[in-house]
């Protein structure tokens, strides 16, 4: 484009009455920029998309002139990239009818950024209190989790290999959190291997089980709205050789039973579907989708990364033969989770070293994390009545985006979700 553009949705557009290739600026507290209109469907209804790359040393005089960086704290920047750290912000889009006005407004937009720290635009009012809303991403290590980990990273620092004082309390430590996440998901504590969180228990689930056919390969059943951690490494998988299904799902992000039945064939090795959607919260039938599974002596799978301390979750309900968890989902430490494998299921390992993890995961456990990891089991399946709470919570908030945005959509089931 000859010049930087902003993307609005039609009906942003049309309320505005701005056309494609209409000169118009975008406007924050701190200032206006100039761009040219593309009116798209590729960009949701409320929200606009500056294109970066304004402000450079070369180009058009456009391209160096119109910068959409200066819309944020231009002081405030990331020192690896070089771009301002507030990148989502509250703005206008305006139509400008006389094209003169652009040069002034940009002088004098140039004029207030130059001027003393003492006259210069007041920034963003300092926040005291922050609400976080994305425990769904990840969760603050709860206090009680902290304390816990700290004789681990202090004086507390044997090896749980080693054979004197300080090793054996670092292994009773190891076995003590592994004997509290097995009674968060209803499981004997033998069944858990720690790994270093839920994509690599993803990993070790679907990888440790279609290596052992290597040779003859095979094929493998997931959904099209699986985490990263799960639909990547079936397409490595796809890369050796192996067939992979992915089923779609329904408005719902709901799988279908029926579809999973079909395409089960006499040579899948694994069905790989999570019990709870990352971006969504939709919840899926998986005990009715074990039951078709075994029906055909295939093992089952379950990411349960985004499920396991939201709602209650027990491997024996489920009858999954796998399951992966990780403990910053539920106010854990990040980069330790497990990986839960029914008795009687072998694994290839991922991993060859020492012995550790019954052979499944070489290397000298991290006791901190680990530590911190059961000890956030321990709470979370203490809290898990409070979820009726969340929940309202939930419904509250959603209730008042409604009522801000009438047209607003709620993606997924409505029943069938997670609390959060």
């Amino acid at each position: 484009n000859p010049e930087p553009t902003v993307e609005l949705h039609p009906r942003d557009a049309a309320a505005r009455g701005i056309e494609t290739g209409d000169l118009v600026e975008v406007r924050t507290p701190r200032g206006a920029v100039p761009f040219r209109a593309r009116v798209t469907e590729d960009i949701v209804a409320g929200a606009v998309e500056c294109n970066m790359g304004g402000g450079c040393g070369t180009g058009p005089k456009a391209w160096r002139e119109w910068n959409a960086n200066e819309l944020t704290d231009v002081t405030n920047f990331d020192e690896i990239s070089g771009f301002p750290i507030y990148k989502a912000l509250l703005c206008e889009v305006a139509k400008i009818e006389d094209a003169t006005e652009v040069s002034r407004r940009s002088a004098a937009f140039k004029a207030r950024a130059t001027e003393p720290a003492g006259r210069a635009a007041k920034g963003p009012p300092k926040v005291e209190r922050p609400i976080y809303l994305d425990n769904s991403a990840t969760t603050r290590v709860a206090d009680a989790v902290r304390e816990a980990m700290r004789p681990y990273l202090t004086e507390a620092a044997g090896n749980p290999s080693s054979i004197h004082g300080l090793g054996r309390d670092a292994r009773d430590a190891v076995a003590e959190a592994r004997r509290q996440v097995a009674r968060l998901i209803g499981a004997r504590p033998k069944r858990l291997t720690f790994t270093g969180g839920g994509s690599e228990a993803d990993n070790l689930a679907i990888k440790g089980i279609v290596f052992r056919h290597l040779e003859d390969k095979g094929h493998v059943i997931t959904s099209a709205i699986e985490h990263p951690a799960v639909l990547n490494a079936c397409g490595f998988l796809e890369k050796l050789g192996f067939r992979v299904t992915y089923l779609p799902v329904g408005s719902d992000g709901l799988v279908r039973p029926a579809d999973l039945e079909a395409a089960l064939t006499k040579d899948t090795r694994l069905v790989s579907i999570m019990l709870a959607n990352n971006e969504v919260g939709t919840v899926q039938p998986v005990p009715e989708l074990v039951r078709l599974t075994h029906a055909r002596g295939v093992p089952f799978h379950t990411d349960a990364v985004q499920a396991v301390g939201s709602i209650p979750v027990d491997v024996e309900a489920l009858g999954v033969d796998l399951l992966s968890l990780s403990g910053h989902k539920f106010h854990g430490p990040k980069g330790v989770g497990a990986l839960y494998v029914r008795k009687g299921l072998e694994l290839e390992p991922l991993i060859h070293g020492g012995k550790q993890e019954a052979g499944l995961r070489a290397g000298t456990e991290n006791v901190a994390a680990i530590v911190g990891l059961g000890k956030a089991a321990q709470l979370a399946r203490q809290g898990l009545e409070t979820a009726a709470g969340i929940r309202r919570l939930r419904d509250r908030l959603e209730d008042g985006i409604r009522r801000l945005v009438p047209d607003a959509v709620l993606n997924g089931d409505r029943a069938k979700r997670l609390p959060n």
